[in-house]
């Protein structure tokens, strides 16, 4: 691995054009030539921008969300599709990595999902938020252990995980484990407040201290008018407030540049690589500061397979590749 390079990382605080895919990508696109313009080789995009998040499921009961949940179904995004074209165009055009959160739809399916496309336009990884969180249990399917995995590109070794993926010690340590550089976090913004941007705060802080990375974090923003064409309940409306703060974090834990808490706009910083080397002399969690004779953790990494009609019409669901299912025996096995 390079720990010479130098890279220039641009997280885009950004509003979406509420219930429109197009809209929203239209100013995806744009986003993508300005941070070019600025010299970014890597642009980082917030949670499920595409075509938006679904704050509706957090201030609205399950009983009274049916129409703006088909709404969504009817604007989220398939991959391929001619939306996620438009970005692999557009990051090689510019020759940028671009890391975009989308409602995904497979077939009757929504799933928080994170693409990494790498500056030849090529999609390197589509991952889904292993859990919803809360409300976005409503809303989204779960992911699987294939996307908690880091990925080659263009500026380095890349991982991403959403919102309060982060709050899971296991799923961190699986990217961190395979010694990810650019760590690309995701939230969605304007949402509970002040306490939201605090603990965003905490977390990606201490996942560039503890992976010895950098952070790249992205969270969206509404506008008052945004707000209230969500709902138009004043008392509610507080709840989708606050909570932004779009940063790019060093490995120290420092902020590179000014995060971004109100408004658009677009945070840069220059990634210098040595402080990858500078930070893990110190303490690498996952080299010699691990102790894997005491603590040990096991991914399955299969993709769920989908399900299977057996002969006489039975669905039966497809069984655990050996490594999922017999891994830590496995392991266990060749110590012995």
């Amino acid at each position: 691995m390079d720990y010479s390079r130098k890279v220039r990382a641009a997280a885009v605080q950004i509003s979406p054009v509420l219930f429109s895919r197009d809209g929203t990508t239209e100013k995806v696109l744009q986003a993508i030539a300005n941070a070019a313009k600025e010299g970014a080789q890597i642009v980082v995009f917030p949670e499920t921008f595409v075509p938006y998040y679904p704050y509706f499921s957090f201030v609205q009961p399950p009983v009274m969300m049916g129409k703006e949940h088909m709404r969504l179904y009817e604007e989220a995004v398939v991959v391929p599709s001619p939306v996620t074209d438009a970005v692999s165009q557009a990051a090689r055009s510019h020759s940028i990595v671009v890391v975009l959160g989308v409602n995904e739809r497979d077939g009757g399916s929504l799933y928080n999902t994170q693409l990494i496309f790498d500056a030849d336009g090529s999609l390197l990884l589509k991952r889904r938020k292993i859990t919803p969180t809360y409300h976005e249990r409503m809303v989204w399917g779960q992911g699987d252990g294939a996307g908690l995995k880091v990925v080659d590109s263009a500026v380095g070794k890349v991982g991403a995980l959403a919102c309060w993926e982060h709050y899971n010690p296991l799923a961190r340590f699986a990217l961190m484990s395979q010694h990810e550089q650019i760590h690309c976090a995701q939230f969605p913004g304007s949402l509970v407040g002040q306490i939201f941007a605090d603990q965003i705060e905490v977390t990606i802080r201490h996942h560039a201290l503890e992976s010895g990375c950098f952070v790249i974090n992205a969270t969206g923003w509404l506008s008052a008018e945004q707000v209230s064409q969500i709902n138009s309940d004043e008392k509610l409306q507080k709840a989708l407030s606050g909570g932004c703060n779009t940063a790019i974090i060093g490995p120290e834990g420092n902020h590179l540049c000014p995060p971004i808490t109100e408004g658009e706009g677009m945070a840069i910083a220059d990634l210098d690589f040595s402080l990858i080397t500078k930070r893990k002399r110190m303490m690498d969690s996952v080299g010699h500061y691990a102790r894997p004779d005491l603590l040990q953790a096991h991914l399955n990494a299969e993709a769920f397979a989908g399900f299977q009609i057996a002969q006489g019409g039975d669905v039966i669901i497809p069984p655990m590749s050996d490594r999922g299912l017999n891994g830590l025996k496995d392991y266990a096995d060749s110590q012995l």
